[in-house]
């Protein structure tokens, strides 16, 4: 059989066209619903108890949208299409933010640790050895000297052992005042002076880097996380719901399913998080029971309030629980009657 010119041509059109609706990027992000993730397979502590029951983290999806992706978008009503800028901070590149999101996962497993191993009464020690640099923001002082991984050790020959040092120190002195940085990278150590600047649009001043505490935490027993390329600090109070179950004797879980999303500091403060409205979705899909979701106010709603909208919205039997700590849902835990 003979193909024409014609037909060539036509075909490479075609292709050409198809790679274009399928991979040419577009300055959005689309956000959909992700998946509830049994911790059991995600956390474990070494010899720890099991559970007729089940926690689970919820997990968002999201990428970089194509034409493709955008039109089918469009179409679904509980994707979300934002511009690129909103999805990932200004100056920060693809592998950086990843990178980023990454740390701050680890950072959630390891406050989820301290936070239960220490309700636990379970035994931990916790040493800590300067902050890491987990992004550098585009016209900022330290763009072009920090890097992603940088470790800061001192600011003005002062100690930094905690993000909190660095931070208040910075907020203390006048904006326009510059400052000597030590910090490790690739194990060698550097000083730079680096000059404070107000923030854009904010009312507090710095140099244009964001960061997270290098702890050493030790725990006995062990615990081992699986979470693969899931990123991101909204794991936290499951990790450590999870953890705690482990480690007690007594089933927190009641042989219910139970979810839910916030960021956990190392005091058990449930902080509120992104994209909860789809982690409902995603619970619902896997028929949970209760839905823990950060109370604390942040602008018109809490993640609460919008938890309960979007549960409503599906017709879903969940039980929606307000925490602003872990001391809350472990409480309202073992209340529970199954």
């Amino acid at each position: 059989m003979k193909v024409s010119k014609k037909q060539i041509v036509k075909l490479i059109v075609i292709i050409a066209l198809f790679s274009l609706l399928s991979f040419y990027k577009l300055p959005y992000y689309i956000y959909t619903p992700g998946k509830a993730l049994d911790l059991k397979q995600v956390v474990q502590v070494s010899d720890g108890n099991e559970s007729k029951g089940s926690l689970h983290l919820l997990t968002v999806s999201g990428q970089t949208a194509t034409p493709l992706l955008y039109a089918i978008a469009q179409f679904k009503p509980y994707d979300d299409i934002v511009p690129i800028t909103e999805a990932r901070p200004h100056g920060i590149s693809d592998e950086e933010y990843l990178k980023s999101q990454l740390n701050l996962m680890e950072n959630s497993q390891e406050a989820s640790l301290v936070v239960a191993y220490e309700a636990a009464n379970a035994d931990i020690d916790i040493t800590y050895d300067g902050v890491y640099v987990l992004g550098v923001i585009k016209d900022m002082p330290a763009n072009d000297i920090l890097q992603v991984g940088d470790l800061i050790t001192k600011i003005d020959n002062k100690d930094v052992f905690e993000a909190k040092d660095l931070t208040t120190y910075i907020q203390e002195l006048n904006s326009e005042k510059t400052v000597e940085i030590t910090f490790k990278r690739d194990d060698k150590v550097y000083k730079e002076k680096i000059k404070l600047t107000q923030f854009p649009d904010e009312d507090k001043k710095g140099i244009g880097i964001q960061l997270v505490t290098n702890r050493d935490v030790n725990v006995d027993p062990d615990v081992k996380f699986s979470s693969g390329n899931i990123g991101g600090p909204s794991a936290g109070m499951m990790f450590a719901l999870s953890i705690y179950d482990q480690l007690e004797e007594e089933d927190i879980t009641k042989g219910l399913k139970i979810a839910g999303s916030g960021q956990l500091d190392y005091d058990g403060n449930v902080l509120p998080i992104g994209g909860i409205d789809k982690k409902v979705i995603a619970a619902d899909k896997k028929d949970i029971d209760i839905l823990f979701a950060p109370a604390m106010e942040t602008h018109e709603k809490s993640n609460y309030d919008e938890a309960k909208e979007m549960a409503n919205e599906i017709d879903s039997d969940m039980e929606i629980i307000p925490v602003e700590t872990f001391q809350d849902a472990l409480d309202y835990l073992k209340t529970v009657a199954k």
